[in-house]
């Protein structure tokens, strides 16, 4: 049977549905680069924003169109409104996050085995090709963001054992992985259910010691997560100087409406903490606009401490209410031009910002995991991302895929960094 895996959102359902194929390939199945070519699709779902819910509906309705035969929905959205999607063409099972790990053998009819024929990582074809392979060391959350559904369709935190969080680092590094990204809901949580003495910053020392991998990244951490023992593993050999620390507000007012556990003064500090020990590591975050309350003035805060940290890029959402979250009822709602607009001037400062750091690099040497790497008359056209999470091209004489090169940052055009490969 043919298999088509997709995903909306986080990198967490991306290393999720790696594992799914890992065990149809197992099963014998194969795993194929678009829903035209399936007979079966899952699709890892999202629903942290009403856009996540309307792309998850979306790419089911377009697998049906295309003439897959079976479809199965997971992931949050799935786990949240499981009647709604089972009533889009083509569904045939709804899968709860509770459940995914069995989702292989529920599609199959088979049972589970801890076994695997397969013993290296295959990326999977098409679109969700990834040289980078995420690593799931913990799922679900306890923190109480007052606008966020993840904590509910995900449950409490969990860590996977190290153990379990080895053998996939084993796997991604047999199938020739340059890049590990360590990944959860709340991936500075892992090890506080497992003992005193797990911590993420244990667990990067462990792998770093273990596995030497070229490259080991962090996804998104929560700043309060953020402490001495994880600063100091970040400057291990093979780190990734980048951290992805969402700020969600630059007002402490609205801060403590979203129920976040910090306020701009911690949060500056932590960061500077972070930039004291590391200087040359590029701060990413994300930001919300049009949440509940937030007046003009709260706004220009926001604007203004986004500035002031001078981060290297972020990500900006508008406010987006989750029925059964407590911000869902929060009364003042912003109206829906006035959260355009704002969403316009934060992404136009990020632009800026973004600009700014790319500019900084102008004849520095990058290092570049290359990610594409196409033919073409004037040689071999690259792509990929450095060390610091900066989009850098080049032209080289060779097929360069997934190795990992120096380049010299020589321009930079339609917001990518272009360079010259050095041997």
């Amino acid at each position: 049977m043919k298999i088509f895996l997709d995903t909306v959102g986080c990198r967490l359902n991306q290393s999720e549905i790696e594992h799914m194929a890992a065990r149809f390939r197992d099963e014998g199945h194969e795993v194929v680069a678009s829903a035209a070519e399936a007979d079966l699709m899952v699709i890892n779902t999202c629903t942290v924003t009403a856009a996540a819910d309307a792309d998850s509906r979306k790419k089911i309705r377009q697998a049906a169109r295309s003439g897959v035969n079976q479809i199965i929905a997971t992931g949050c959205y799935a786990t949240l409104q499981p009647e709604r999607i089972s009533q889009l063409p083509g569904v045939e099972l709804v899968v709860a996050n509770s459940r995914k790990e069995m989702l292989v053998e529920d599609a199959l009819g088979t049972a589970f085995s801890q076994s695997k024929k397969i013993l290296s990582r295959i990326p999977l074809p098409g679109q969700r090709k990834r040289t980078r392979a995420f690593i799931k060391v913990q799922d679900g959350c306890d923190n109480h963001c007052t606008f966020c559904i993840t904590r509910i369709a995900r449950g409490k935190s969990v860590s996977r054992t190290m153990k379990e969080v080895f053998a996939d680092v084993e796997f991604a590094l047999a199938g020739g992985v340059k890049e590990i990204v360590l990944t959860g809901v709340n991936l500075g949580a892992w090890g506080k259910d497992l003992s005193a003495f797990s911590s993420l910053g244990a667990l990067m020392r462990e792998l770093i010691s273990r596995y030497s991998p070229p490259r080991l990244r962090l996804s998104s951490l929560e700043p309060w997560d953020v402490n001495n023992e994880m600063i100091d593993a970040m400057q291990l050999p093979g780190v990734c100087g980048h951290l992805h620390l969402p700020l969600q507000s630059g007002c402490d007012e609205i801060l403590q409406k979203m129920g976040r556990r910090t306020d701009t003064q911690t949060y500056k500090e932590t960061v500077g903490k972070i930039r004291k020990k590391i200087p040359e590591v590029a701060v990413t975050t994300d930001i919300m606009v049009g949440f509940p309350g937030e007046t003009e003035t709260h706004f220009q805060k926001s604007l203004e401490f986004v500035q002031r940290m001078a981060f290297t890029s972020g990500h900006v959402f508008r406010y987006s209410p989750r029925p059964g979250t407590p911000a869902a009822k929060l009364p003042d709602r912003i109206e829906a031009h006035v959260c355009k607009t704002r969403n316009r001037q934060m992404r136009e400062l990020f632009t800026r910002l973004e600009t700014n750091h790319q500019r900084k690099q102008l004849g520095q040497v990058l290092e570049v995991l290359w990610e594409k790497s196409e033919p073409s008359p004037a040689g071999w056209q690259l792509s990929g991302l450095s060390e610091n999470f900066l989009r850098v091209a080049a032209l080289a004489d060779r097929n360069a895929y997934n190795e990992i090169s120096g380049v010299r940052v020589e321009s930079i055009k339609n917001k990518k960094l272009f360079g010259e490969v050095l041997e």
